[in-house]
């Protein structure tokens, strides 16, 4: 006999998002490990006193426990410029990232904090001026992949599993939820088996709470062909996670929105979802630092909401509280990106997208 679970208590927070997402095309926030390099933090800084055995610096997700007014000034800054959206500060705050600094036990309880300093900022915005304000939970690619063997003498070769990584990205997705995320955002995803891996222990985590937790996706670029490391094109990507019905997804990070022109334009006609893309504010000079002005990338933002092409607009690396400013100034009055309506068919996904008629 085959047991149906109950349905799943909707998401107040997704319908919400998507009333706003009808109005206006609205503004996620920017870069935080930049904005955290500006702080000039010590290892002394970082690492606070929680007694752990290994160099802290660097590790930017740890601030929540440490130095939590740090990440709470950055978001402040970034609503102040006009976000809607806040990403929490736990890019890294996973058991295989945070195991390289000795503090994954610690896992849990840098999700929660996060989490609920996002949710105390972007609540005190919505009080001062009615407009809503959305707390995504960050969950990045972890610094293995699932697809690729790191040794190139064996390509079999695997550093973790699928059930391992499900576990450590539903581990962490609990803290972020519990902590009054509104979504989760599995981002920058340079693999998209990882992708599915967070995808499933998001469903997971639904059939634990009873009640839906929307997902953002957003992929990342590594080649100028429009490929991530895995191969896929951001069509073969959309084809192979749409079934997660995901309320945004789009693209971040890469190369600075010049390059990612043509693929916001293709995956903004495939996908029957809100399209989110915040790229990286131009490419790192010699020196690493980002010298792309706000008022450029605005206008490089500017020309796919003019088109129609997005619903969700931020920055990623090298971006700053100003370039949110402008990036708001610039689409303010342009009408959002309608979602597109196609005939059912099915489309499937290897490295490259293959509709059958």
């Amino acid at each position: 006999m085959t047991i149906t679970p109950p349905p799943l208590a909707p998401s107040a927070a997704r319908a919400a998002l998507l009333a706003q997402a009808k109005e206006r095309i609205l503004i996620t926030d920017g870069a935080f490990g930049t904005e955290i390099q500006n702080w000039k933090l010590t290892e002394a800084d970082y690492a606070g006193s929680l007694g752990l055995s290994r160099d802290q610096k660097g590790n930017n997700d740890i601030l929540a426990l440490t130095a939590p007014h740090v990440p709470e000034s950055i978001h402040r800054a970034y609503f102040a410029a006009g976000a809607d959206i806040a990403e929490t500060n736990t890019f890294s705050a996973n058991r295989i990232s945070q195991a390289d600094y000795g503090a994954e036990h610690l896992v849990r309880e840098i999700n929660l904090e996060s989490a609920k300093l996002a949710r105390r900022v972007a609540d005190e915005f919505t009080e001062d001026d009615g407009r809503p304000r959305f707390v995504a939970g960050a969950i990045g690619p972890t610094n293995k992949t699932l697809s690729l063997s790191p040794d190139v003498n064996d390509p079999g070769f695997r550093e973790i599993d699928w059930d391992f990584l499900v576990e450590v990205y539903r581990e962490q997705a609990e803290a972020l939820v519990e902590g009054g995320a509104d979504f989760i955002l599995v981002e920058t995803v340079f693999d998209t088996l990882n992708a599915k891996a967070a995808i499933m222990a998001v469903r997971k985590l639904e059939q634990q709470l009873g009640r839906e937790v929307p997902i953002m996706l957003s992929m990342t670029l590594t080649d100028l062909s429009g490929r991530n490391l895995s191969g896929h094109t951001v069509e073969a990507f959309w084809y192979a996670v749409r079934h997660a019905r995901p309320v945004t997804v789009g693209l971040n990070c890469s190369f600075g929105a010049a390059q990612l022109r043509p693929h916001v334009r293709a995956l903004s006609q495939i996908a029957d979802t809100l399209i989110m893309v915040y790229p990286n504010a131009g490419l790192p000079n010699e020196l690493g630092a980002y010298d792309e002005l706000p008022q450029t990338t605005a206008g490089l933002v500017h020309e796919w909401a003019e088109h129609g092409q997005v619903n969700v607009l931020g920055g990623c690396c090298g971006s700053t509280p100003e370039h949110i400013a402008a990036i708001a100034r610039s689409v303010q009055g342009l009408a959002p990106r309608t979602l597109p309506q196609h005939e059912t068919a099915t489309a499937l996904a290897g490295l490259e997208p293959f509709v059958m008629a």
